[in-house]
């Protein structure tokens, strides 16, 4: 049984499967439209992700290495960096969450059974099922790095607390005799 709906623009409606109902219902071109633009949205938005969940990675990875043989500077450096790239991957995701929530619902209706735009959309859903599994996987290795940074860097900051502790335990650092400092200075001679 196929639910036929109002055909906008002149041109033979495409019949697509009605998940709730078990028959098919046809789509006008514009919706037709509407869900491939949707899907290609949010593939660009998942490939944006996924490409500054890359830029992460790397920064963790120089990251590794500034706290095993860096300076301080050198450290809070990369610190700003992954906050910023952290900030941006949080906004971006802020929007793909509504758009994704769109393309679900969309999506049990994206697989016509003929027609030119059929070969779009399975695609489109195809590429986007590849886009979500390497984010995911993206996601975790992003995890694992980043506790692995803060446990090295845990474990450098305790390194270096107990060397300035010996250096304020070491009775030839300090200062023998007379430590006060004169307050005024004769320039007259």
């Amino acid at each position: 049984m196929a639910a036929k709906m109002p055909n906008t623009q002149g041109a033979a409606p495409k019949t697509v499967p009605n998940s709730s109902s078990g028959g098919v219902h046809s789509l006008s071109p514009g919706e037709l439209s509407q869900r491939v633009a949707v899907i290609k949205r949010f593939k660009e938005l998942l490939k944006a992700q996924r490409d500054r969940f890359r830029n992460y990675l790397e920064s963790l990875d120089r990251q590794q290495q500034v706290i095993q043989d860096g300076t301080a500077e050198d450290l809070l450096r990369y610190v700003d960096l992954e906050e910023k790239i952290v900030t941006d991957i949080f906004s971006i995701q802020k929007v793909i969450d509504p758009l994704e929530k769109m393309y679900q619902s969309i999506r049990p209706a994206v697989h016509p059974e003929s027609g030119p735009m059929s070969v779009v959309l399975h695609t489109g859903d195809d590429e986007v099922s590849g886009l979500k599994e390497a984010l995911s996987g993206l996601k975790a290795e992003a995890a694992i790095r980043s506790e692995r940074n803060r446990e090295l860097l845990a474990r450098r900051m305790a390194s270096l607390r107990s060397e300035i502790k010996a250096l304020r335990n070491n009775p030839y650092a300090r200062r023998q005799g007379n430590t006060s400092i004169p307050t005024q200075i004769d320039i007259q001679g």
